[in-house]
C-alpha cells in the first residue's frame, strides 16, 4: 500500500531534500509539491475527492501560511493528516495549531530518522510531536494557567489596560490621577507579577484576560 502525499514549504532546499529522503520510501508516493500554501489549497478544492494521506508544510509560506492551510485540510470530507515541519518555536503559534488539531509538529532541524517516524506515526494515526515542541507547549500550558490563578485589583487592572492602549507612563498617571514613580512601580510589579519580560507581554496578558479588543 502506498500513502499519497503533498509537500508544501518555500524554501526550495529544504524541499528538494524533503522530497529526496521521501523518494527513497518505497511506500510514499508525492502527488504535489508547492512552495506556498495557495497552491495547495486550489488543489484540494479542484480535487475534492481524491485520497491524500497527509501533508507536510512550513508555516511562514507565501500567499497562505501554514496555519490557514491546516484548518483548510480539517475542513475537507475526506480524512487527510498534516505534519508541520517549521523552524518556528514561538508557543502561542504551536499552541494555535495543537488547538486547530494539527497531527504533529517537528523542527526543522530534525534528524532524517525523526522526521520519518514522525510521518509513519501519523499515518498509523497516532499524533507526533517532538520533544523540543511538547516541552515548550506544555511549559506554555502552565505558565498561562498560572497567570488566569493570578489576582489582579482593580488599579492593576486599570494600569495594565492603559498600558496594553499604549498610552505614556505620564498620560496614565494624568488619567488615574497618580503619580508618574507610582505607575512605573506598578508597571514593574506587574511584570514581575505575571512573569512576563517587557511591555509586550503585559499586552499579551491583556489580551488574553479581554481587558482591551484586539
Amino acid at each position: 500500500m502506498k500513502y499519497n502525499l503533498i509537500i508544501a514549504d518555500d524554501h526550495k532546499m529544504f524541499l528538494d531534500g524533503l522530497l529526496s529522503i521521501l523518494n527513497s520510501e518505497k511506500e510514499y508516493n508525492i502527488l504535489l509539491t508547492a512552495k506556498d500554501g495557495k497552491h495547495i489549497a486550489k488543489y484540494l478544492e479542484i480535487n475534492p475527492d481524491e485520497k491524500i494521506d497527509l501533508i507536510i508544510t512550513d508555516i511562514s509560506m507565501p500567499e497562505l501560511d501554514g496555519i490557514s492551510l491546516n484548518k483548510i485540510i480539517k475542513e475537507r470530507k475526506k480524512p487527510t493528516r498534516t505534519l508541520v515541519v517549521s523552524m518556528h518555536n514561538d508557543a502561542d503559534m504551536i499552541d494555535n495549531l495543537i488547538e486547530h488539531d494539527v497531527d504533529g509538529y517537528v523542527p526543522k532541524n530534525a534528524e532524517k530518522e525523526e522526521l520519518l517516524k514522525a510521518i509513519k506515526t501519523i499515518l498509523k494515526g497516532e499524533k507526533y510531536f517532538s520533544k523540543e515542541i511538547k516541552d515548550i507547549y506544555l511549559e506554555n500550558k502552565f505558565s498561562k494557567k498560572k497567570q488566569e490563578e493570578i489576582k489582579l485589583t482593580q488599579r492593576e487592572i486599570d494600569v495594565i489596560t492603559l498600558i496594553a492602549q499604549e498610552f505614556t507612563t505620564q498620560e496614565i498617571a494624568d488619567q488615574l490621577f497618580l503619580s508618574k514613580h507610582t505607575i512605573e512601580s506598578y508597571r514593574k510589579n506587574l511584570i514581575a507579577k505575571l512573569n512576563v519580560r517587557n511591555l509586550a507581554g503585559l499586552t499579551k496578558y491583556a489580551l488574553k484576560m479581554k481587558y482591551i479588543k484586539p
